[in-house]
This record gives structure tokens, C-alpha cells and sequence, in this order.
């Protein structure tokens, strides 16, 4: 009870914290696509073979524990703040907080200066893909101005070579923009019949595809420049490593 308990009208696992002992993880998935989910949204994606092809970077016995996830970043222009609604990797103090992991689907709602986040993912069955949807609430009683800067970095397919191999690796990824779509095609049609896409459902303000100029070069990711400064850099990688973020305002 101290860090959580089972609803059992709704069989989901309820987390009121997001410092738990050790990330707490569901699993989602369905014929061909997976995904691993902690309750900060940390973990990663792959499509059939989760060395071979892994779709998103995660960091293993990293420090800070469960680094790299799906992450929306709040940009609450009023308040000259910005946070995550699954606590990670920010660390801003929340004034709600739940996380409930249900047979297939997560569920993280977290609130902060009059803002209420809810991030729902799911991966459906018959499609290769996991889905985000993110509903956003104006829980005070004045307006608010806000940007959303939703991110994933891209692993770049095989996971082992991935961690390893950074001579070649760093000159090797390649991105496409097109529209509200984020294209992840390293090696696409050379060494491999796959490639990954990143989309949201309406226009996006901005993008970076660059981690470096997303995040800034003595930067990590509970503080990237972009969202700091609340403007996206529009960069396209060509090499070193990929990831898509969308900005929408």
C-alpha cells in the first residue's frame, strides 16, 4: 500500500508514486509489435525481435535509473516552467500524481500548476505501432499558454550493435520529415526492408530529428535546450542520433 495497490473493479495496478523501489513495468504488445513501459513512461518499443529490431534506445544500468522513454514535455509559458506528467526524466515536483498499468494499456496522469496531463499508451491489435494519446486540462481557473514537446530517441534496429559499435554508427542514421511525420530509415532499402516512422495527429509548430540540438551538447534530458527555451531548432540528422520530437503549441 505504501507505494501502490490493485483496483479491482478495474483490474489495473494503481501507483501514487513515481519513485518506486525499482521501475514497476507493464508490457503491451500484440501478433508482431512490443512494448516495455515503467510507470515514469520509461522503457522501449521493437517490432518482433527485440535485439534485432528494436525501434527505441533505452539505457541499461544507467544513472539515473530508467532513463530513456516515451516523454511529453509540458511548457507552461505563465509560470516560465515545464515538466512531465510520468514525473521522468524532469523530476518536477507534482502536485498529482497516478500511474495505473492495465492488461495491455498504461495509463499516466500527472498535474502541476493548474495543468493536468493524462498519457495513454497502447499498442492495438493488428497494427505495428504504439499509440500515445494525450489529453490535456486546464485545472485552474485562469488561461493558460502551453507547449507540448513529445519525444522518442531512435535505436538504430539491433540493439547490442547499437550500444557498441559508435564508429560506425555515428554516421550512419538518417531521418525524413515529411508533414506531422518523423521517417527513421537508417539502412532502409541498403541493409534492411524496415523502417520506423513517429507521428502525431494534427500540424505540428516545429521538430528536431537531432538529439544534440535538441537536447544541447552539456545537457541531458531533464533539461533540453529546446524546451527550455520553448522553441524546437527544426534539425534533421544526418548520422550520430536520431530521434524524433514534434512541438505543438
Amino acid at each position: 500500500m505504501k507505494f501502490g495497490h490493485f483496483d479491482d473493479t478495474r483490474k489495473e495496478y494503481v501507483i501514487n508514486t513515481p519513485q518506486t523501489p525499482y521501475p514497476w513495468i507493464n508490457y503491451l504488445g500484440n501478433e508482431q509489435f512490443f512494448g516495455l513501459i515503467s510507470n515514469t513512461a520509461g522503457g522501449y518499443t521493437f517490432y518482433r525481435d527485440a535485439r534485432l529490431r528494436r525501434i527505441t534506445r533505452y539505457r541499461y544500468n544507467n544513472v539515473p535509473i530508467d532513463v530513456g522513454g516515451r516523454y511529453h514535455y509540458l511548457r507552461d509559458h505563465d509560470n516560465d516552467d515545464f515538466w512531465t506528467p510520468g514525473w521522468m526524466p524532469v523530476k518536477r515536483e507534482l502536485d498529482f500524481y497516478e500511474c495505473r498499468h492495465g492488461l495491455g494499456y498504461t495509463s499516466i496522469t500527472g498535474e502541476r500548476g493548474g495543468i493536468s496531463v493524462n498519457q495513454l499508451a497502447f499498442v492495438p491489435l493488428g497494427y505495428n505501432g504504439e499509440v500515445h494519446r494525450l489529453t490535456i486540462s486546464n485545472t485552474s481557473d485562469t488561461s493558460k499558454t502551453v507547449s507540448l514537446f513529445s519525444f522518442a530517441e531512435f535505436c538504430l534496429w539491433n540493439a547490442q550493435d547499437d550500444m557498441t559499435n559508435f564508429q560506425r554508427n555515428f554516421s550512419t542514421g538518417e531521418v525524413e520529415v515529411k508533414n506531422s511525420v518523423i521517417y527513421h530509415k537508417t539502412e532502409y532499402r541498403e541493409r534492411r526492408d524496415h523502417y520506423a516512422f513517429y507521428s502525431v495527429n494534427r500540424n505540428i509548430d516545429g521538430f528536431d530529428t537531432d538529439r544534440e540540438s535538441f537536447v544541447g551538447l552539456y545537457n541531458g534530458l531533464h533539461e533540453p535546450q529546446a524546451v527550455i527555451a520553448g522553441k524546437s531548432n527544426n534539425s534533421v540528422a544526418s548520422g550520430w542520433s536520431p530521434l524524433a520530437l514534434t512541438k505543438s503549441n
